[in-house]
């Protein structure tokens, strides 16, 4: 995907997201985010991205710590929501290609730029789900291709690095599969960070995981069980990921 395209996802997904939180009201519980009210939801994402857009309005090239977000509820909330998504949209929008900032991942795209434009196009996204949980809806629906790249972002980026919390005693295999778009990803498990290859190595899987992208996108970033006709195998394997992949 382009920049363009991610930056164009942000601003669709975050409205989308302040509009379904409205509706479900700020003391709304996110059951796919135990603990939460939707009030949490929006003050995250809302630190999350004026966090984001400072790395590249400023060429930030050294990691600092989310910004506290304000003691705000209701109404009022929502609209320090709303000012920091534009605002993360006008930056990402403005910004000069080659500008130079700390990014974070191992596996990310080439230019910085675009790393924030994918890192927050499918925060973003993850949390207009949580919103649509709080509310009650089934999940609006996601480009697959999208889906895809989100999935490929979470098994190659975060979860190779040494936080991850994804291990075995024992190696494993998971294989991922998304049935639409033809992309696959062999996971190896072990007592190390998890190593993801794209596509299928040949090698036997323990446990094999086939769907929608849109699907495997909820799923395995825990806003869906992972569970199904379509995992098969050792099924050990998707429980351990349920329990231990939250990023």
């Amino acid at each position: 995907m382009e920049t363009t395209e991610y930056v164009k996802t942000i601003a669709r997904e975050g409205e989308l997201l302040a509009d379904v939180a409205e509706r479900a009201g700020t003391d709304a519980p996110v059951p796919s985010c135990p603990g939460w009210r939707v009030t949490d939801l929006l003050r995250h994402t809302g630190s999350v991205h004026r966090w984001a857009a400072a790395y590249v309005a400023e060429g930030r090239l050294e990691p600092v710590a989310f910004p506290d977000p304000p003691e705000l509820v209701g109404a009022e909330l929502l609209a320090w929501f709303r000012e920091g998504h534009a605002d993360l949209v006008r930056v990402l929008t403005e910004a000069p290609a080659d500008v130079q900032c700390w990014t974070f991942l191992p596996t990310a795209p080439a230019s910085p730029l675009e790393f924030w434009a994918r890192r927050q196009a499918h925060e973003t996204a993850v949390h207009r789900l949580d919103a649509e949980a709080a509310h009650g809806v089934l999940y609006s629906a996601l480009d697959p291709a999208f889906a895809e790249d989100g999935v490929d972002e979470l098994l190659t980026g975060f979860h190779a690095r040494p936080r991850s919390r994804v291990r075995t005693a024992e190696p494993r295999v998971l294989r991922v599969r998304a049935a639409d778009t033809g992309a696959v990803w062999t996971v190896h498990l072990s007592a190390a960070p998890a190593r993801t290859v794209q596509g299928d190595t040949g090698e036997p899987a323990d446990c094999e995981v086939t769907d929608e992208a849109a699907w495997l996108y909820a799923a395995l970033w825990n806003r869906l069980p992972l569970a199904g006709p379509g995992v098969t195998g050792d099924l050990a394997v998707a429980r351990l990921w349920e329990e231990t992949a939250g990023i």
